[in-house]
């Protein structure tokens, strides 16, 4: 049996596949593939290759972590149309090393000499411990776990271009939480904490500028960006789950989805087929995934969000305290936020600052990959509190 805890399993994973001739010869056919199984909402039901009997008694991180292996060797299929397991080891170890952020690079600790196998094994251990830091594991990892898609999307831009495209993975996550966002304004009753989920979006500069919504249209210029098949069809289903956060869809919601394929170019009946493979999934599923098992589940993610932001900061908040002291400007804008909101240039400049400071704070290294600013926005907001004696300090200095 497969244990993807124990060294070697990559290559016992790949023994144990079944034989399959067939290779997906479209984007289509093979993002409808992968959602069946259910990894691009997050939580992973079945492998198309694999026995249920390989998996049996895997825990969720073992089965993501499998998960993304088969769909990053499914899509390097789809783009080369061959077999070659060899080659599809090298390279995706080759595209994790570009991926990792500018000035960061946990490869360089987590990488064992030798079998590039066990590389490969490493690198999605890592990949998918970062993931469970990011929310608590008495929380599902349906969120985080969902954007791990993007991974492949940008494996198959470093497949076709031998390279990671300049600042590809900035623009996707923009991209994807752009949209999200904007679902979450299609409800016509907005409880608290939908509206906290949506400052969250919001206010991360991050994100691509949201367009305004006018007369029940929306306009996002973002969405050229989105030229694949693939990249269409995972940005149409994270609206989907975005307007499905509340366990309930308004007609509204429901046309927001029929229009934002039109803009992306896809058919009605497309978007009919993403609507009802959501709600057919979570209909038979829902019991398993701890996310739908709470009243409101974004109250439940944003406690935990920033519980886990809130810890982050206190454990490491002497290094804090030094690297922000250090940048007069940084300081002076995050004095300035506990008292006035700043404007989308202040708010760019705290962005970058953060981000640039949690580059030399291992801990905080999450904030940097794909997914983890999401919650950077709370690390923002929580700083001046967590921080009370630099900013009055700055205060009567002021």
């Amino acid at each position: 049996m497969i244990n993807p805890s124990a060294s070697g399993w990559i290559d016992k994973f790949f023994a144990k596949l079944k034989d399959n001739p067939h290779i997906n010869n479209s984007s289509r056919e093979f993002y409808l593939c992968v959602r069946e199984t259910g990894f691009i909402y997050g939580h992973v039901v079945t492998f198309n290759d694999l026995d249920d009997a390989e998996t049996k008694g895997w825990t969720s991180e073992e089965t993501t972590k499998a998960a993304l292996l088969n769909t990053l060797y499914a899509l390097y299929r789809l783009v080369n149309q061959k077999e070659n397991k060899t080659d599809f080891i090298n390279q995706a170890i080759a595209f994790y090393r570009e991926m990792t952020p500018e000035g960061f690079n946990p490869l360089k600790m987590v990488l064992p000499a030798g079998d590039p196998s066990h590389q490969l094994e490493a690198i999605l251990e890592q990949r998918i411990k970062t993931n469970d830091n990011i929310i608590s594991r008495n929380f599902s990892h349906i969120l985080t776990n969902a954007l791990l898609f993007m991974d492949v999307l940008a494996f198959r831009q470093y497949l076709l271009y031998h390279e990671l495209p300049e600042k590809y993975l900035r623009r996707l996550e923009e991209t994807v939480m752009g949209i999200v966002a904007i679902a979450l304004t299609e409800k016509t009753e907005k409880s608290y904490y939908d509206d906290l989920i949506l400052k969250l979006f919001e206010s991360s500069v991050r994100y691509t500028k949201l367009s305004k919504i006018n007369n029940g249209s929306i306009t996002m210029p973002e969405l050229g960006f989105a030229e694949s098949e693939l990249e269409k069809n995972y940005l149409l289903d994270m609206a989907g789950m975005a307007v499905w956060s509340d366990g309930v869809e308004e007609q509204t919601e429901i046309d927001f989805l029929y229009n934002l394929a039109a803009q992306l170019k896809l058919s009605r009946d497309i978007a009919k087929q993403s609507i009802e493979s959501f709600d057919l999934f979570i209909e038979e599923y829902k019991n398993e995934i701890p996310y739908f098992k709470y009243s409101n589940p974004i109250k439940h993610f944003y406690g935990h969000a920033a519980k886990t932001v809130s810890l982050l900061i206190t454990r490491n908040k002497k290094r804090l305290i030094k690297e922000i002291s250090n940048n007069g400007e940084l300081m002076l804008l995050l004095t300035h936020s506990t008292h006035r909101s700043l404007d989308e240039s202040e708010k760019k400049k705290v962005k970058k600052q953060l981000l640039e400071i949690c580059k030399t704070v291992p801990s905080l290294t999450i904030f940097l990959l794909p997914g983890g600013s999401l919650l950077l926005p709370v690390l923002i907001k929580f700083i001046p509190k967590m921080l009370p004696t630099v900013f009055n300090e700055n205060l009567d200095n002021e």
